[in-house]
């Protein structure tokens, strides 16, 4: 007979772990307790030798579908006098350290029980168990525990307490356990609701982690009053489907999107449309984001609509989505609310993903992913990195956890920044971590750059390009050096000039930049991002001077001649290296997008509009600077679009060669710096590579060439990913012999 104290770390709380752990000690004949601690479940057992060693094998192996098991340390202690096996009250001393899990789509045993008759929570809208709900939009601290949830305002009935406290119901512990008789409750009937959608009225659902606005997507009338009311000219809506068959009507639904769907996750899923929607839906796009119910409010509806919902943010365009019941931005938006009482402590948004080689790639992480932390190398010293100004997130770093925050926006908006703050905060206080650095961008005029100068602490600035390649790197678990090609909208250099076409050599704590793409004006600054027509006549007279050629749309604009002063004097036109703005003007150049109307609408149109046949490419060569580095000559590239377009060549033929010509680019760049380096993996990260017809290139040309690709999976390629990249590239400067400066 012998007794082992084990500690088990990892997301190990309102998971069902305690109820597995005390089914097992049963089912070995081991006597002792299991309990929650601030660190994440301990236990002691006692027994014979071989039924604890199975016991301590099986915790890693066997644990609960949303457990995940980082460490398990067991050490041998005195025998004690046990009778039987308990769970013990959660132990709330000492500094959180444990991990939290994210919200979890409906489970399959909830979901039966949503829909029988005979069951107690037949149709009840807050279904959940130890399987699935609400985790990180509920929990105010950890231990997690039902008084540390905005479940507290719901005392348990009879019945639900004891399937709360029975340890072999899937309930136990099942911290927002709820019924009709004891939980939250719905402002409107459902059936109220499903008449209004079907009668094509706009509706404002309080959903998980914050509102949504529901339309019928079958009805192009009332997409389109959507559209108007919410500010949203062209950029496409989300779409959710009853079920999967739905799903598989409206897109090219393959393999590994069918994974992503079905996944716990829940996110967006961007497909290959069918185009059998309502035009309003995604206006002159072949992408369409479609995803499944996640709550069991969402399955109610969709079964009773039965046909697609239009479900998109619940907020003004750029603007966070509303959370909280008091807050009245959405009235003159919706026709009518579906309001819930139950508490959302954070607002977190729908995640986005797309899939690339069999395997989902976030494209923007929020609900269900987060707070899961990133594992990355041990830093001794926590700290906090703020990210970048647009796609906010921030992220905190303790140990060998990165905890990247839900997806802010766009720190400009006032409510963005507030949620900025709201988010430090939050995840600071879950985990308890003591900040000992920030780290921020370079940019000066960055919102999150200045918050940070503002507070009393050690700063750290990280150029942009350089977090790109870092993220990516933590990401893959990759120490460096790599050469990171690094392409995006705009970032600011150390020589104050915008990067955006950049090839480093870098790891995790420094970078060479040894190559760029030619640099351009950016004629009016930010001004040229919404207006793509800038660039092109910056472009093209960069490239051809004086002697413009004559391309209608481009060089018909009234505001023609300025532009091209202020381009040729440098008025008001920094100088950009940025790949983000050369596909810009090609997508003016070829006619298809000269003003957007949301962020990245030039590229996105000029990939879809590219010829999915065309296998020609354009020659673009590398000229050799002072030191070893070399530019990509993005003047050839704009010359060989002009000749064909000039020569006839149809635009969708011109815009395939042109993505050809960019990826011919990068993998000479890269065998550029594996012959004066030695180094043969390229970390890909910056917007520009959300591009799937680049990136497959890409990554196809790297390989055929003897390169390994690393790309993004767990965080965005875009600045959704700064943050985290600006925190492992402090944490080593950190710990390093300079230290913070």
């Amino acid at each position: 007979m012998i007794r082992h104290r084990i500690e088990v770390r990892g997301v190990v709380q309102g998971v069902g772990f305690r109820p597995f752990v005390y089914t097992l000690a049963v089912r070995l004949g081991l006597t002792g307790w299991v309990s929650n601690d601030a660190d994440g479940v301990h236990a002691e057992v006692q027994g014979a030798g071989p039924a604890i060693e199975q016991f301590v094998a099986a915790l890693r192996s066997d644990a609960p579908p949303l457990a995940v098991v980082e460490a398990v340390e067991s050490v041998a202690v005195p025998c004690q006098e046990d009778t039987g096996f308990r769970i013990a009250p959660s132990d709330g001393s000492g500094r959180p350290s444990t991990l939290v899990s994210p919200d979890v789509a409906t489970c399959g045993d909830c979901l039966r029980e949503l829909f029988d008759p005979n069951d107690r929570r037949y149709r009840y809208p807050f279904n959940n168990c130890t399987n699935c709900g609400p985790r990180y939009t509920i929990i105010q601290g950890v231990p997690y525990d039902r008084p540390s949830t905005t479940m507290a305002g719901f005392p348990m009935c009879g019945p639900c307490r004891i399937e709360y406290e029975d340890p072999t119901n899937r309930r136990f512990h099942a911290q927002p356990v709820a019924c009709p008789v004891c939980g939250p409750r719905l402002s409107l009937p459902v059936e109220t609701v499903v008449q209004r959608l079907l009668a094509g009225d706009i509706v404002a659902i309080k959903g998980l982690g914050g509102y949504h606005l529901a339309v019928d997507a079958t009805q192009d009338a009332a997409v389109a009053r959507l559209r108007q009311r919410k500010m949203r000219e062209e950029k496409p809506f989300a779409v959710m489907v009853p079920d999967l068959a739905t799903a598989e009507k409206l897109c090219h639904v393959t393999p590994a999107d069918r994974r992503a769907l079905l996944a716990a996750e829940a996110p967006i899923v961007l497909m290959a449309s069918r185009g059998s929607l309502a035009p309003s839906v995604a206006p002159g796009n072949r992408s369409l984001g479609l995803f499944l119910p996640y709550t069991p409010l969402h399955h109610l509806l969709m079964r009773d609509v039965g046909r697609p919902l239009v479900m998109t943010s619940g907020n003004r365009t750029d603007e966070p989505i509303v959370y909280q019941d008091g807050d009245r931005r959405l009235d003159d938006i919706a026709d009518v609310m579906l309001v819930h009482d139950r508490p959302i402590h954070i607002r977190t948004d729908d995640s986005i993903v797309r899939t690339f080689r069999d395997a989902p790639t976030v494209q923007r992480r929020a609900r269900g992913f987060v707070p899961r932390a990133v594992r990355v190398p041990e830093g001794r010293l926590p700290g906090l990195a703020v990210g970048a100004e647009l796609k906010n997130t921030i992220c905190l770093l303790r140990g060998s956890h990165a905890f990247l925050s839900h997806h802010i926006g766009d720190l400009e908006n006032h409510e963005a920044y507030r949620s900025f703050e709201q988010a430090i905060e939050h995840l600071q206080r879950l985990f308890d971590i003591e900040l000992r650095w920030i780290a921020h961008d370079l940019h000066p005029e960055y919102l999150s750059t200045k918050w940070a100068q503002d507070r009393d602490l050690p700063l750290m600035g990280i150029q942009h390009h350089h977090a790109h390649i870092a993220s990516c790197l933590a990401d893959n678990g990759h120490p460096g050096p790599v050469i990171g090609i690094a392409l995006d909208g705009l970032g600011f250099g150390t020589d104050g000039t915008i990067w955006g076409g950049e090839f480093l050599v870098a790891d995790l704590r420094d970078f060479e930049r040894r190559g760029w793409l030619s640099r351009v004006r950016m004629p009016g600054g930010a001004a040229a991002i919404k207006a793509p027509w800038r660039m092109a006549l910056s472009w093209l007279e960069a490239t051809f001077g004086q002697a413009l050629p004559a391309l209608p749309p481009v060089g018909q604009h009234p505001e023609q001649d300025l532009v091209l002063q202020a381009a040729r004097q440098g008025i008001n036109a920094p100088l950009t290296s940025s790949m983000g703005r050369l596909f810009d003007a090609v997508s003016a150049i070829l006619g298809v997008r000269e003003v957007i109307s949301y962020e990245g609408q030039a590229a996105i149109e000029l990939e879809q509009h590219a010829d999915p046949d065309e296998t020609g490419s354009y020659a673009v060569p590398l000229r050799d600077l002072d030191g070893g580095s070399f530019e990509v000559s993005g003047e050839d590239l704009i010359r060989h679009v002009v000749s064909d377009r000039l020569d006839g060549a149809p635009g969708p033929v011109v815009a395939a060669r042109f993505h050809h010509a960019v990826a011919d680019a990068i993998l000479a760049g890269a065998e550029r710096l594996k012959s004066l380096h030695g180094l043969s993996t390229v970390a890909l990260s910056g917007g520009v590579f959300q591009n799937l017809r680049l990136l497959t290139g890409t990554v196809e040309r790297l390989e055929a060439h003897g390169f390994t690709a690393l790309c993004h999976r767990q965080v965005p390629c875009n600045d959704g990913g700064i943050s985290l990249g600006q925190a492992v590239v402090a944490s080593r400067r950190a710990t390093g012999p300079a230290g913070p400066t």
